[in-house]
């Protein structure tokens, strides 16, 4: 019975250290598993986490188009620089590695020597070194800013002073961030034309402005792990998207005739004491632009040049004189007179009770219509336009653009005054015979000029010649429609008596060897005081007259002189001389069939 008794304790008690072992086992085997899935999920979350802690997307910078001259010459382009860039949570911890002759390319010195300090004035007095106008003690006191991770060491440094600041071995602490510069080469020439960009980049004035679309890229992009320095992980690259750079934009503009024309402009503003000059080259027969200057010198990408817009294209002005030529032209088309009608002409007329003088006294003369534009007589318009109907009058202002926007799509532009008909009062009503009563810019009456030349067709002024995109490919941007002013026998007509207006001023005007068909003005304008104490005087002409290529406006302010003929009449000159030369353009044949200026 006893030993029945042990030995049911026995048993009892192996059977309790079993359950024991297996209740002990259990809880390991558990521990174990949950240990496991602690591993697998949350080990995976940290080894996740640490590798979108290293993947880094960068930006990769489209770079702007540039702008060209129709040469190719490089106007404005956008060239390679940097943004140095420092870490100061890292430049805290920083300590420099002593050279030994065998780690030159991990170690710090500075002109062989130890740098001599730790964290961020080692890091300071390094980059000193290379940065030279950057302040040693204020960049240790940026960098000591251990809260932060981002500050900007310098702006736009060259690819050059990037490469030294690599050569540093401050990876993971300092580097340089990819920018472009906007660098323009001709410095005043066509400054407010030009235009400027903003601190983004993008145009903000002038062609940069308007062609800003064309100019402007696509970013791309990188993804990939970066290693302890910031350098890509070999490998790691996921995910990429090139950049496409912006397209080039070839301009009208011959950037030598540009330059000439300056020139010129600011050598007759001195010789003239003039307040200002400005000039417009263009081609006849297709509207392209060869240069527009004036003798402000504002140069592109300045401050100035995104503040301001060019006299050519803001700039308003009563033509003066030079209207006569749009009134000849409308009276020779509706059939009111041929330009060999004659006129008896005094220096004085009252009409609808106003009095109107020619420029200077003379006695009653005996003129052809052709002879009244020669002699420049308001006179003489007034007269020979009796018949001639307000809403005429208005309605050929028009057709040859006076208060009417160019189409060049440059900010800034003003479209000139032109009123109504129907708002005219007694005077204006015939002042506008000859350029008063309304005002125009000095490409729009270089458009309306050169309609006489063009045959009685209205050219489209151009200014963009052509776009190439990243990929070569090049198209022409649309173009407004050329506008039949007049016939082609009555431009012609005007055109000969224009001739007889150039001879008439003798070698003043004379482009050796070659005819010239043109018109000189000079109107009262608003001085300082707001009175007409100002002259603006201006003359637009055509070269060759009788193969005509060129139109040339010039246009100056309180000229001394005061007449257009007398002092925008030889810049027109000079500028023409070297037109003929540079283009090689052939010499004129005689002049046989002038149009009688008497009779």
């Amino acid at each position: 019975m006893i030993e029945d008794i042990r030995r049911f304790a026995k048993a009892r008690n192996f059977a309790f250290r079993c359950i024991v072992v297996g209740v002990v086992l259990a809880v390991v085997a558990s521990a174990c598993l949950i240990q496991l899935a602690f591993v697998q999920l949350f080990g995976h979350s940290t080894a996740l986490a640490a590798t979108q802690g290293r993947t880094l997307k960068v930006t990769i910078n489209a770079k702007r188009g540039k702008l060209l001259d129709t040469n190719g010459t490089v106007l404005a382009q956008s060239v390679e620089r940097y943004n140095i860039i420092a870490n100061p949570q890292a430049a805290t911890e920083f300590t420099p590695i002593k050279c030994n002759g065998e780690n030159d390319d991990v170690c710090h010195q500075i002109d062989g020597k130890p740098v001599g300090a730790t964290g961020s004035a080692a890091v300071a007095r390094l980059i000193a070194s290379v940065l030279t106008d950057v302040n040693e003690m204020e960049l240790g006191a940026t960098l000591s800013n251990a809260n932060s991770q981002y500050a900007v060491v310098a702006k736009d440094v060259t690819p050059e002073v990037k490469r030294k600041i690599d050569d540093l071995n401050l990876g993971g602490i300092v580097y340089g961030e990819l920018t472009n510069e906007r660098i323009y080469s001709g410095g005043t020439l066509l400054g407010p034309i030009l235009g400027g960009v903003d601190a983004d980049g993008n145009g903000v004035a002038g062609l940069e402005a308007s062609q800003n679309k064309a100019l402007t890229g696509t970013d791309g992009y990188e993804v990939y792990q970066q290693g302890l320095g910031g350098e890509e992980i070999p490998g790691t690259l996921t995910e990429s998207k090139d950049a496409v750079n912006g397209s080039d934009v070839s301009l009208t503009v011959d950037s030598d005739v540009d330059w000439y024309v300056k020139k010129a402009l600011l050598e007759a503003k001195d010789k003239y004491s003039a307040s200002w000059a400005m000039a417009v080259v263009a081609d006849v027969k297709t509207g392209d632009i060869l240069a527009l200057e004036d003798t402000d010198q504002i140069e592109a990408g300045s401050d100035s040049a995104k503040l301001n817009t060019s006299r050519v294209v803001s700039e308003v002005f009563e033509p003066g004189s030079v209207g006569k030529v749009f009134t000849m032209a409308g009276l020779l088309q509706d059939g009111l007179h041929k330009a060999s009608d004659q006129f008896t002409v005094p220096d004085h007329i009252t009409a609808d009770g106003q009095d109107f003088h020619d420029s200077s006294d003379h006695g009653t003369q005996r003129w052809t219509l052709a002879g009244i534009l020669q002699n420049s007589s308001n006179v003489g318009m007034i007269m020979a336009s009796t018949n001639f109907s307000d809403e005429q009058r208005y309605a050929y202002l028009t057709k040859f653009g006076v208060g009417q926007d160019t189409g060049l799509g440059l900010s800034g532009e003003s479209a000139g005054i032109l009123y109504g008909s129907n708002d005219w009062d007694l005077r204006t009503h015939n002042t506008v015979l000859f350029g008063q009563g309304y005002a125009m810019n000095a490409l729009q009456l270089t458009s309306a000029v050169a309609t006489i030349g063009n045959g009685g067709v209205r050219p489209q002024l151009r200014l963009i010649k052509s776009v190439t995109d990243s990929s070569g490919r090049v198209s022409e941007p649309a173009n407004g429609e050329a506008t039949r002013v007049v016939d082609g026998n009555v431009a012609s007509q005007v055109l000969n008596a224009m001739e007889s207006v150039s001879e008439s001023y003798g070698k003043m005007v004379e482009v050796p060897g070659y005819r010239v068909a043109a018109k000189s003005g000079t109107a009262q304008v608003a001085g300082a005081n707001n009175q007409l104490t100002s002259i603006v005087s201006d003359w637009s002409g055509i070269i060759p007259a009788d193969n005509p290529r060129f139109v040339v406006t010039v246009v100056m302010k309180d000229a001394q002189g005061t007449y257009g003929g007398i002092t925008a009449g030889p810049v027109f000159a000079t500028i023409s001389k070297f037109l003929m030369q540079k283009y090689e353009v052939p010499v004129s044949s005689p002049r046989t069939d002038a149009i009688p200026v008497t009779w």
